[in-house]
This record gives structure tokens, sequence and C-alpha cells, in this order.
């Protein structure tokens, strides 16, 4: 176990993509502590990645590949504009509520960041606002898109704990749009401290919100289709997300006919590209978990933790530090592949909801997101700013504040993540 603890904090060090560190570090403590043959790594490989589940990602990656080319960013900000954009300091209320949207649509954190910034930060510039809290908070926002159904790292983690998609999907809405609003109570306070320029709001028309709300109903359905049919029994989650593929292409193609038939081999080109670099750390991820396992590791640290407290909520806040430390410096996918084997079983062994559990794991994943030094959404708002991500960090006290603050209240509140999944019986 040594051996592969120091062959990957060696090579993560040097700067080796995280992929690599897995699997070369398996491949390491395979060759030089057992005598287990190294073709196991191909046999683990195939069978982290022999998932009918896991074919949700690329349909739900595609999905949100056609749904952002074909318009589906501008609508729904034209949208969030309409809805909050009389409120002081509308520009950040626009950003956050944009992102609550998106967030239904593409399951992606660093996609969503990115195509609000594109959005936001020119009109943050020409009115005279903060650009470095701006992208602080729009950094945040987007995070949340881990938060709220359909979200990628929602169907990865859900596969490794063996727990429900659905029951998870559910379980994310209501900490999700708390801590949009969360977020958004603070961008209000900050504006109000601010000059003319955060009161120079446009005014709120019916007629501008009924025009904008009509154009953006389509995009609006995504979710709906999606999480009304894993809920109705219609069809699996692998399935709801091939559906909203399809859906995505009529839409794109057919209603905003922003979309060209021209360019689709390219965004299947995108698609294919994205699923594979997920798939290729699932599949190497799973020989470094198998190693861990097999180490007894999880008893190991079950033992150790036990023998600080028998109490649920330590092991918790002992959880939730470890992940807020590991993402800081590993992607999302890597560090739930790689920490959450060995801590479902304690989790499970102290009476933890999995459910419960999983979502503190999504909610520490999408603070890791905007945590320098590897925060991706940090540095993706960062550089749509023009700013570095030290002037940015600076300015991120406050939201990522909320964050923590949301993070306390699931971790102490569980009812706040299982309220849902009862609600619709998919958990006793």
């Amino acid at each position: 176990m040594l051996v592969i603890a120091a062959a990957f904090v060696f090579l993560l060090a040097l700067g080796v993509p995280v992929v690599f560190v897995l699997g070369a570090s398996a491949v390491l403590a395979l060759v030089t502590t057992t005598d287990v043959p190294v073709a196991i790594v191909s046999q683990r490989v195939f069978a982290g990645l022999n998932s009918f589940t896991l074919m949700a990602i690329p349909f739900f990656v595609f999905a949100g590949v056609i749904m952002d080319a074909g318009g589906i960013s501008r609508r729904i900000v034209d949208f969030a504009s309409a809805l909050i954009g009389w409120v002081v300091g509308s520009l950040y209320q626009v950003s956050c509520v944009a992102a609550a949207g998106l967030a239904a649509i593409s399951g992606s954190g660093s996609a969503d960041t990115a195509a609000i910034s594109a959005i936001m930060q020119p009109q943050l510039r020409r009115r005279g606002y903060d650009v470095d809290f701006g992208a602080a908070l729009i950094a945040c926002a987007g995070s949340i898109a881990q938060v709220i159904p359909p979200s990628l790292t929602m169907v990865i983690l859900a596969v490794i704990s063996n727990v429900s998609i659905g029951a998870l999907f559910i379980a994310g809405v209501l900490p999700g749009l708390m801590c949009i609003a969360m977020l958004m109570v603070i961008a209000y306070f900050q504006a109000r401290k601010g000059g003319a320029a955060y009161r120079e709001t446009d005014p709120f028309t019916l007629e501008r919100l009924g025009r904008t709300g009509w154009k953006a109903l389509p995009a609006a359905g995504m979710p709906v289709l999606i999480l009304g049919g894993i809920l109705g029994g219609v069809f699996t989650p692998t399935e709801a997300a091939a559906i909203s593929g399809f859906y995505g292409l009529l839409v794109g193609l057919f209603v905003y006919r922003d979309l060209k038939i021209s360019r689709l081999p390219g965004l299947i080109l995108r698609t294919a590209s994205l699923s594979a670099a997920v798939m290729l750390i699932i599949g190497t991820a799973s020989v470094f978990s198998w190693l861990i396992a097999n180490a007894n590791v999880p008893r190991i640290l079950g033992d150790w933790i036990a023998s600080v407290s028998t109490s649920t909520l330590i092991f918790l806040i002992i959880a939730n530090v470890l992940f807020l430390f590991v993402g800081m410096f590993l992607e999302t996918i890597a560090a739930i592949l790689i920490i959450v084997p060995v801590l479902s079983p304690i989790a499970a062994q102290m009476g933890v909801d999995p459910i419960h559990f999983s979502l503190l794991v999504i909610l520490n994943c999408a603070i890791g997101t905007v945590t320098p030094p590897y925060g991706v959404s940090l540095f993706v708002s960062s550089s749509v700013a023009g700013r570095s991500v030290l002037q940015v960090s600076r300015r991120l006290g406050w939201p990522l504040a909320g964050l923590f603050a949301m993070l306390l209240a699931v971790t102490f509140i569980p009812d706040l993540s299982l309220f849902l999944p009862r609600l619709f019986g998919l958990i006793e």
C-alpha cells in the first residue's frame, strides 16, 4: 500500500495526467508487492467499464453538446434576465438563475461556467460591475451543475456506490436550488454595497417574460422529460440519457434551427472525445480501487475512524474534510473513483443513508471545482473574464462561504437530501 501511495503522490507532483497516474501506480504496485499477474489490469479495466448504466455518460454528453450548439444557452440567459433582471445587481442574479437553468440541461459544471461567462462577462464590464467578483460567482454557480440533475458526476457516483440514479437525481434538486438561492442572496448584498451601476436594472414586463419564456420552453422540456420519465418508470436513466440526446437534436435542428446538419460530425467527435476521457479515467481507477480493496484499506480506515469516535457526525465531518482537501488537487471523477470505494463501506457501517452520503460527496466535489490550485471551474471563469486566477480568488470568499454553509446544512440535516426521494417513494 505504501508503494502505491508513494507512486501516486510522486507522479501527481510531476504533473502527470491523473489517468496515467492511476494506471501507472497500480501497475507498479502489482509488479513490486504482489504475485498477481499484470494481465489483471486489462481485466479490471474492462470490468470497470462493463456497465450498462455507464452508457448514460456519452448520451448525456451528446445532449449537452447539442443543446449548447443549438443556442440553448443564450435563450436560458434571456429568460433569466427577463425574470430577475429588475433586482439590484441584476447581472449577478441573472448569472445564478441561468446557471440553474443550464445545469438542468448540460450536467457539466465547466461547460455551464464557460457558457455563462462568455455571455455575461462582456455585459459585466460594460455596466461597470466588479468583474472579479462576477467571475468568482459564476464559477460557484456553474459548479452546482454537479448537484442539479441530470449530472454526469451523479451517474458515475451512483454506479460506484450502487445506489439508484433516479433517487440521487431527485435528492440533488432541493440542495442544488438552495445553493443557487444562497449565491443570489450573497450577490444581492454585495451589489447593495456598490454604486449606481448595480441599480441600473432592466424594467420588468410581462410581455418580455412571456416572450423569452416561450422561446426557452423547448429547453425546459429536457429536464422534465428526463426526471418525469425516470420517476414515472417509463424508462431507465440510461434510456433517459439516449432520449435526451435525441430530444436535443430535434430542438436544435427543427425548433431553434441554430444547429446545422453539417456541424453534426464535429459535435459527435467532440462528444466521443469528452466521453472517452471520462471512460479512460473510470477504467484505470477501477484497477486502483481494486488494489485498495485488496489491501483492506476500507477496514483499516474504518477501524481508525472508530477508534477516534463512533459518532456518525464525526465521520461525516472527517469525510467532508477529506473530500474538500482531495478536491483541491484532483479532478472530480478521479477523486470519486479513488475515495468513494474506501469510504462507502464505512458510511454504511456507521448507518449513514447511501443517498445522503452520495449527495455530500457531490457537494464536496462541486466545491472542489472552484477551490485553487486545481479548481477547473475557477480556471474557466478566470480565463473567459481575462483575469488571473489569483485576482478572481481574492473575491471568492463570500460565494465560497455560501457553498460551505450549504454543505454544513446538508451534512447536519439529512432530510434536505432525503425528503424528495422519500416523497416520490424512491427510498424508504
